[in-house]
């Protein structure tokens, strides 16, 4: 389809490949056999926090398990998609470009509105160009995903969100079937830019409805 690949059989060689080059996706089997995806997944996050807060490549997970607390876990270890087996290859591609469609369709879309290409919020700051976001100059660890879905909320500041207008304005989420990741990739955006995350004062739950990234913040 067009798309330059580079194969690993497992876990450590496919580490190694990443010392060598960083690709724009990764696709990573759950089921490996030197060590589970999870672990991987864990250790090209640790690798990419280690490197100063560059941004880590985008991970789109499969599997052999159709367990949904499996999808939850690959979720809030850093993993943008996941896709259990058995699985249409179409479907697979279809994953891919949307994974790969987001980055540029949300800066595009600060572009057309002629939007800072830096967000700031208090201490909290958003660099759209960079793909990073910080607090008090600490630079936050997310995934592609939940950095497109944190630009998002805060193009949208004080607006009530509902969980499918968040997955629309991000696009590409058509294929998530179930509202649940939305919450899980929250969590995970709040841990890393909240001074509480059981007490969170940027991104607030409206019950009943979703979410909204609040306009004051400190």
């Amino acid at each position: 389809s067009g798309y330059g690949v580079t194969h690993a059989a497992d876990g450590t060689s496919g580490l190694a490949a990443l010392e060598a080059a960083v690709p724009d996706l990764i696709i990573l089997d759950l089921m490996l056999p030197d060590m589970d995806g999870l672990e991987v997944c864990r250790r090209i996050k640790s690798q990419a926090a280690a490197s100063g807060g560059r941004p880590s490549p985008a991970i789109l997970m499969l599997t052999a398990k159709g367990d949904p607390m499996d999808r939850i876990v690959g979720l809030e270890i850093g993993a943008d998609d996941y896709l259990p087996k058995p699985f249409e290859p179409r479907e697979l591609l279809a994953r891919i470009r949307a994974v790969l469609r987001r980055s540029g369709e949300v800066g595009a879309a600060a572009a057309a509105n002629g939007a800072h290409k830096v967000m700031r919020f208090g201490s909290l700051e958003i660099d759209r160009d960079a793909r990073t976001v910080s607090v008090n100059g600490a630079l936050c660890e997310l995934t592609s995903y939940q950095f497109d879905l944190l630009v998002a909320m805060a193009e949208r500041a004080g607006r009530v969100l509902s969980r499918d207008q968040i997955m629309e304005a991000v696009r590409g989420r058509e294929l998530e079937a179930f509202d649940r990741s939305i919450d899980v990739h929250m969590g995970r955006i709040r841990s890393a830019i909240e001074v509480d995350a059981k007490d969170p004062k940027r991104i607030l739950t409206v019950r009943g409805v979703g979410y909204v990234f609040a306009k004051q913040q400190d």
